[in-house]
């Protein structure tokens, strides 16, 4: 019996040492990963001051440019032949890969395919030009372009590991967003959903909120001026409010499928009709020209800012959201240089504003609900979504920017404006065979039938 204790004082023993051993790795480990850690931030602070920096030049040309055009009026308009030729030229002689824009950075982050260093002057001049030409295009494309384009070189620089490299791209790609919106909360959930359809990339999230904040931050100080709107009244939630609600999601989520949708057509239409790059430049940019001409519509070129004030005031008639649905569709289909979401802002704020006035609310508040969701539908981002309506309006209105994201979330199908989307978590138990397909491949799948 005497002999026993030693046995089991060994056993304790060892047992000790191992879970000192076991600490030890802990320790190591952590100590590994707060070293990489610390390293990934420091980097991620740098991406995000150059982005800040680069979305308040590339703000303040935008409004050079566009104040240009307004006091010259329509022979600006001019220029527009010669900018889309320009483009076209430049893309296709030096650009390479640049040329698929935001798709290519999504392929960066989720595969870590590189990025010619060349997209950022690129997409910045022409994005200015095209602006200046009075092209119908947004800001958000080419922010996220010249975002994804530092991430890149940097992590390239600095030799990251696939990890690191994703995460520091959606970094990139979230201090773009915040840095030129003006909206950190909403840039670091687009940092984090952009590049898949039902699936936020939460390793990043620490890094994609201090970048976007960060680039949020530094544009501010460097001068950037940030559009608000205040929405009038906000009703009470109850059944009628929610109908209303659900009603208006529906429409945005109908609306933005025709967005994408047309944009594509016309794309698809020139490649299928003119075999020359060059010739269908300058076809596209005659034909945007004369639909401008014939129909008068030159106050829709540019930003077209004035449409989200009009909605906001109950000015609005379901027709300007189809003008500016149809002058963005022409520009981004004949290749020019420019984003989507800052049309798809009018074209929500002028159907929001519009539905409001017909419903006896206020047009603010349905103007509100437009203009974010109009853009979560066509870009898949509910949750970024959700997070735009609480930076611009506050989180008085939450519930119904929830209503409004998922139920166009849903309604706009696996459809998008951003055809390299990885289709993580299918929308419909119908589609659950997109699973791990890119939104382009399902359409081309579907083509014929309904998606």
């Amino acid at each position: 019996m005497k002999g026993e204790g030693a046995p089991r004082a060994g056993a304790w023993s060892e047992g000790i040492k191992l879970q000192e051993r076991a600490l030890m790795m802990d320790a190591r480990r952590s100590l590994r990963n707060l070293r990489e850690s610390t390293r990934l931030m420091a980097l991620v602070l740098l991406v995000a001051c150059a982005m800040g920096a680069a979305a308040w030049a590339f703000l303040a040309a935008l409004d050079g440019v566009t104040a240009f055009r307004d006091a010259h009026g329509w022979p600006v308009f001019l220029l527009l032949p010669a900018v889309s030729v320009g483009t076209a030229w430049l893309y296709r002689m030096y650009g390479g890969e640049a040329a698929r824009g935001n798709n290519l950075v999504i392929d960066g982050a989720v595969t870590g395919r590189a990025i010619p260093w060349l997209m950022a002057p690129f997409t910045f001049v022409c994005s200015v030009a095209t602006h200046l030409a009075g092209g119908s295009a947004g800001r958000e494309g080419t922010a996220v372009q010249i975002g994804g384009t530092i991430a890149d070189a940097v992590s390239r620089r600095f030799n990251l590991e696939p990890h690191d490299h994703q995460d520091l791209m959606m970094a990139g790609i979230a201090a773009a967003f915040g840095g030129v919106f003006g909206t950190p909360l909403a840039g670091a959930f687009f940092g984090m959903e952009m590049c898949y359809v039902g699936k936020l990339h939460y390793a990043a999230g620490v890094y994609c909120l201090v970048a976007s904040f960060v680039g949020d931050s530094v544009a501010t100080l460097l001068g950037t001026p940030r559009e608000a709107y205040i929405i009038g009244r906000i009703p009470e939630l109850g059944p009628e409010t929610i109908a209303l609600a659900v009603a208006a999601g529906l429409v945005f989520g109908v609306a933005a499928r025709l967005f994408s949708g047309a944009i594509r057509v016309v794309r698809r239409f020139y490649a299928a009709r003119i075999t020359n790059y060059l010739a269908a430049a300058l076809v596209g940019s005659l034909v945007l020209l004369g639909v401008y001409a014939a129909f008068g519509l030159w106050r829709y070129a540019g930003l077209s800012t004035w449409l989200v004030e009009a909605g906001f005031e109950g000015g609005t008639t379901p027709v300007d959201a189809l003008c500016k649905l149809v002058v963005t569709a022409l520009t981004l289909g004949a290749g020019y240089q420019g984003g989507e979401v800052t049309p798809l802002f009018g074209i929500g704020a002028a159907l929001g504003g519009w539905i409001g006035a017909v419903a006896g609310m206020a047009p603010s508040f349905m103007a509100a609900l437009g203009m974010v969701g109009l853009f979560g539908s066509a870009l898949n981002v509910p949750i970024t979504t959700i997070m735009l309506g609480i930076d611009l309006f506050g989180g008085h209105a939450a519930p119904y920017f929830v209503i409004v994201s998922f139920v166009g979330y849903l309604i706009a199908g696996h459809r998008g404006v951003y055809p390299a989307q990885r289709i993580v978590t299918p929308k419909w138990r119908s589609l659950g065979g997109d699973a791990g397909d890119t939104v382009e491949q399902v359409i081309e799948r579907h083509r014929d039938g309904v998606v």
